[in-house]
């Protein structure tokens, strides 16, 4: 069994940084996309970044040149470095994995809520 466990939430003032971190653990697998959700209370789970195999990367406008993702492959980990927090960035934000073990599925974290105050 294959899980996604996220760590690097919390509590940071506006303007400050937080750094998640989300680890594949298991074992037989490959991992093609993973990305970052999050969603704030009363609205719908949005999609906040992604990154291919490739390294080819994708962000949202509202994030764009504030937040970065990466992966290191060997360790199965994706990461959202997150900077210049902004109150409207708070939210429990989600990893996502696109995974093979015998088929294709997509695996999700259990969740890691990050509160920005103002």
């Amino acid at each position: 069994q294959v899980q996604l466990v996220e760590s690097g939430g919390g509590l940071v003032q506006a303007g400050g940084s937080l750094r998640l971190s989300c680890a594949a653990s298991g074992s037989h697998f490959s991992i093609n996309d993973m990305g970052w959700y999050r969603q704030a209370p009363g609205k719908q789970r949005e999609l906040v970044a992604s990154i291919t195999s490739g390294g080819i990367t994708y962000y949202i406008d509202s994030v764009k040149d504030r937040f970065t993702i990466s992966r290191d492959n060997a360790k199965n980990t994706v990461y959202l470095q997150m900077n210049s927090l902004k109150p409207e960035d708070t939210a429990v934000y989600y990893c996502t994995a696109l995974m093979y073990t015998s088929t294709w599925w997509r695996g999700w974290g259990q969740g890691t809520q990050v509160t920005v105050s103002s």
